[in-house]
């Protein structure tokens, strides 16, 4: 057998080398397609959702935590959720449009999903991957605005390679 210092030699790889997002990006595209191939499209989606909405309602405890407040406004809570997330996601507002039964703000988003996506042949913006953002988010919310809103809906209008962001929708129905 082969002296170990020779096969250490042989397969010496400094952990610097090491590339943690492209083992990310292999196991997201299959993890998404593993679930959709045996138990389906709407189960898959719904995996994929739960597994944002709990961290989302862990972040939504920690802010009303922090603020020692149970409810905030609208745009009170976008601005606070978003600077606890400055890790995860860059968002810009693009428009907001109001009316009497709801609050429409169309958002720019560069969310932590966005590069292991561009990578993966299967993942593609706006669909099954971003449920998890979807549920993150939509869960948040609801938490934090409480009785304010009847309910909130994120929705991916577009993706924008030019500004790599992808357009979406925060509809809060009042």
């Amino acid at each position: 057998m082969e002296e170990k210092e020779n096969i250490n030699e042989d397969i010496a790889n400094p952990i610097a080398n090491l590339k943690p997002l492209k083992g990310f990006e292999i196991i997201a595209e299959s993890m998404v397609y593993m679930v959709y191939d045996i138990f389906g499209r709407n189960t898959c989606l719904s995996i994929l959702y739960q597994m944002g909405a709990g961290p989302g309602h862990q972040i939504a405890k920690r802010i009303k935590e922090k603020y020692q407040k149970q409810e905030f406004d609208i745009v009170e809570s976008l601005k606070i959720l978003l600077k606890e997330l400055t890790d995860f996601y860059s968002i810009k507002v693009k428009e907001i449009q109001e009316s009497e039964n709801q609050l429409r703000i169309i958002i720019e988003n560069h969310c932590f999903l966005r590069e292991p996506m561009k990578h993966r042949e299967k993942l593609k913006f706006g669909k099954a991957f971003c449920r998890v953002n979807k549920g993150y988010f939509e869960s948040a919310f609801k938490d934090l605005l409480g009785d304010k809103i009847k309910n909130i809906e994120i929705n991916y209008l577009e993706n924008d390679p030019e500004k790599d962001v992808c357009i979406e929708e925060l509809v809060f129905y009042l």
